[in-house]
Parts: C-alpha cells; structure tokens; sequence
C-alpha cells in the first residue's frame, strides 16, 4: 500500500522561497507519476506541477511556472516542489498525489493523496 506523506510547509515572506517534500512509502515509488496540487481557502484544489517517471517529464501550471520546480529521487522515493518568488496568492495547501504511469494536471485520475502541508506567504 503506497502512501504519501507531505513536509517542509510553513510561513515566508512575498519573494522568499520554500521546498516541499513528499515521502512515498511502498516498493514501487518508480510506477507512480507523482503531482502536486494546492487548495486555498474557500477554492477548489486545482494543480501546480506533476513529473513522470523518471523525471525527464514536466508539467506546470502557467501561475507558477518559472517559480516552481517539481524532481524526484527515485532512489530516496520523495518528490519535491522547490517553490520560489513566493506571492501571496500562493498562499495554500499543499498536497501530494500519485497515480500510475501517465502525468495528469487533473486530480481527479490521481489515486493516492497525501494529508497536505500550509503554506502561507506573508506581504
């Protein structure tokens, strides 16, 4: 059974930066493409970056392209979100996902969710 588990949240200053990591546990971290989603408060959860299998594939949101960063390490099983020029509009849970084989930006095909981390941008 393959679960997510979500750290590396916090409170940061509009311009600053933060990295979130998801530790996958399960012996197959290397079938699951893995995305990261955010849900502000009173929206609906929509996407921010996904990557494939290896990590060679990509996928961003426009919002945060260019500010984020999605990897793996398939050997540590974690995913990352490198998350610069903090906005305040950033302001979010953020949550990790997996599902088999293919990227999606639509969290609707993901199967397995992390319990999400705050991540909140001050001005």
């Amino acid at each position: 059974q393959v679960q997510l588990a979500e750290s590396g949240g916090g409170l940061v200053q509009a311009g600053g930066s933060l990295r979130l990591s998801c530790a996958v546990s399960g012996r197959t971290f290397s079938t699951y493409a893995l995305g990261w989603f955010r849900q502000a408060p009173g929206k609906e959860r929509v996407f921010v970056a996904a990557v494939g299998l290896s990590g060679e594939s990509t996928y961003y949101a426009s919002s945060v392209k260019g500010r984020f960063t999605i990897s793996r390490d398939n050997a540590k099983s974690t995913v990352y979100l490198q998350m610069n020029s903090l906005k305040l509009e950033d302001t979010a849970v953020y949550s990790c996902a997996a599902r088999p084989l293919i990227l999606s930006a639509d969290p609707k095909l993901y199967d397995i969710w992390g319990q999400g981390t705050q991540v909140t941008v001050s001005s």
